[in-house]
């Protein structure tokens, strides 16, 4: 019999373990793999689309759809473009902007979730999240594709666009950073028309975009201060680095703050009203996609 989309699912969702995704094992558990609902809570989707695509009532998920499901359930590249046939849809092509993240590094993410960690793909758009990532700067789950990009919330449309309070910071060297980051990535993603008309919308929409690019400015990232002005606990100030993964194009940006600090009391405050905890921590934030 040939393999579904649905059947693929379900297979990839019983290897999958609670802890591999940073949810606590509870007493008493009978699924040996993921739950339906842990699966759509992860790749951020309604439980009945999930229950409509593992039984074949759903039979045409978006790319992005697709990409999320890959995501949450922590396949490799060909387990990823098998689901993309299974789909009825193309794997994503050589020479486009890559939104998969290693499982290696979904699992770090998942027992890293006390911390506040972003995962961006080669174009700056906000893949994943923590969640001390949305008790900090905001839940990025209703922001659209366009507003979780940085470098458009930077440039384009102020940095409210991504984080939902302000970010005191100096953009000094972000921003040669962020257009060096974009160049090298339309080098190596010649074929993706996203991140050309990107390049261009912010060319247009911002002259300073446009001077920096046009002088070919570049720039490394480096260590960063930066003050989130938090409406619960106001000023938390925190050192942000941005760690790649070598052979993948994804970035992580992590925030920390010095221990038994003032802001550290801070951020755990917004970590326990929020509910995240250092073991057993709520899954990270889920990919891009449009939900059903």
């Amino acid at each position: 019999m040939d393999e579904t989309l649905g059947t693929a699912l379900r297979r990839w969702r019983d290897r999958l373990s609670p802890a591999d995704v940073g949810l606590a094992s509870r007493p008493g558990r009978r699924a040996a793999g993921l739950r339906r609902e842990e699966l759509a809570e992860l790749a951020g989707l309604s439980v009945d689309y999930v229950v409509r695509l593992e039984q074949g009532r759903a039979t045409s998920p978006s790319a992005q759809v697709v990409a999320s499901l890959a995501r949450a359930l922590q396949l490799q590249p060909v387990e990823r473009d098998h689901a993309y046939r299974l789909a009825g849809l193309l794997p994503p092509r050589e020479g486009t902007v890559s939104t998969h993240v290693p499982a290696g590094v979904q699992r770090m993410l998942a027992r890293l979730g006390e911390f506040p960690v972003g995962v961006f793909s080669a174009d700056w758009t906000l893949l994943s999240f923590t969640p001390a990532w949305s008790v900090l700067l905001g839940d990025p789950s209703a922001r659209t594709h366009a507003e979780r990009n940085l470098a458009r919330a930077v440039f384009a449309t102020g940095p409210g666009r991504l984080a939902s309070w302000p970010v005191l910071q100096d953009d000094d060297a972000l921003k040669p950073a962020l257009v060096a980051d974009l160049r090298t990535a339309l080098v190596g993603a010649p074929r993706d028309r996203g991140l050309a008309g990107l390049v261009e919308e912010l060319r247009s929409a911002s002259a300073e975009f446009a001077r920096l690019w046009d002088e070919g400015r570049v720039g490394p990232h480096v260590s960063a201060r930066k003050t989130v002005v938090h409406p619960q606990v106001g000023e938390v100030t925190c050192d942000c680095d941005v760690l790649t993964v070598p052979g993948c194009d994804i970035r992580l940006v992590v925030y920390t703050v010095a221990g038994g600090s003032a802001d550290a009391e801070k951020l755990e405050f917004l970590r326990v009203a929020g509910g995240v905890r250092a073991e057993g921590s709520p899954p990270a934030g889920p990919g891009l996609f449009s939900t059903p």
